[in-house]
């Protein structure tokens, strides 16, 4: 019975590693990078570690390999297009979860995380190594051999000085717009150190979109915006303090000049081919930013102060 299971949960993953490849999925660097950006979104019991170790091989290879490192009890897995019924009550419930997670494309509602997902550690840094080393190419051998992290010289970096970008294998194509060499190399992301000195909030901007870059707030047209989130051209603005407590007249000063900065981050954002979220703490804060600009992206985090 059990080699009957162990052939039928085969037949299942090789139905699903030979289906067509994503679209734009590239060999060579590119697809490891494209491994890794997918992996991100989900969440890992050992730090991400044995995806790193098997990025370079083809995803249904990796998910096969790393399936039992995933945090399973906030993982479900839906098999949205039929392929994984093969893998019925002779191969378990782990067949089935398997032939969905390992299908080489992304199917929207095929597997849903429970909670908010915080990039696995190893994920992050190869995925920042790839950047630092594609990004800023004079820096590769400084940064080789050591833990990656972002210079603070790098916050004083001019823009006519920054490098055209090399590789945005871990996000999604830049518009067409957005096609100058001089304008990308300005909209290339640039990390730096979270400026406020507070805590709560860079807490908040670094757990909730997710940040891309934990700990670092980041330049995108000479503007500093508190997170951009991973896997997506999302620039985020986010707000903790406590609005809720001041009174009308202060409430409203105080969204009045929030719009006037947030203006100048969401045009500087879409000139880069980038959205733009702001996150606030509460409803009668968004509420409050919407009564004034209904074009405005705002999200409750619920993050407290």
């Amino acid at each position: 019975m059990r080699l009957l299971a162990c052939v039928a949960l085969l037949a299942v993953l090789s139905a699903c590693a030979t289906s067509a490849p994503p679209r734009g999925a590239r060999g060579g660097r590119g697809h490891r990078i494209t491994n890794l950006q997918r992996a991100a979104t989900l969440p890992w019991m050992d730090g991400g570690r044995c995806v790193v170790r098997e990025a370079s091989h083809p995803w249904p290879v990796l998910a096969e390999r790393c399936y039992g490192a995933l945090d399973h009890d906030r993982l479900e897995f839906h098999d949205t297009k039929g392929r994984c019924a093969v893998a019925s009550a002779g191969a378990a419930a782990v067949g089935i979860g398997l032939c969905v997670l390992a299908a080489p494309e992304l199917v929207v509602g095929a597997v849903v995380v429970l909670g908010v997902v915080v990039v696995a550690a190893a994920i992050q840094e190869a995925l920042d190594g790839h950047e630092l080393r594609h990004g800023y190419p004079e820096e590769v051998g400084a940064a080789q051999g050591t833990k990656v992290s972002i210079r603070e010289g790098e916050a004083e970096r001019k823009p006519e000085l920054e490098p055209a970008p090399a590789g945005q294998d871990w996000q999604p194509p830049v518009p067409p717009g957005v096609e100058d060499s001089t304008r990308r190399a300005r909209c290339e992301p640039v990390p730096v150190r979270h400026s406020g000195g507070d805590a709560a909030h860079d807490a908040c901007a670094d757990r909730f979109p997710p940040n891309r870059y934990p700990g670092m707030d980041v330049l995108v047209g000479g503007v500093r915006f508190d997170a951009l989130q991973v896997g997506a051209r999302v620039l985020w603005e986010i707000k903790t303090h406590q609005f809720d407590s001041y009174n009308a007249y202060v409430q409203k000063q105080e969204v009045e000049r929030e719009l006037k900065q947030l203006d100048k981050e969401r045009n500087a954002a879409a000139a880069c081919g980038y959205g733009f979220v702001v996150g606030v703490s509460t409803e009668p804060h968004k509420d409050a930013l919407l009564g004034l600009d209904q074009t405005l992206n705002v999200v409750v985090t619920g993050c407290k102060r």
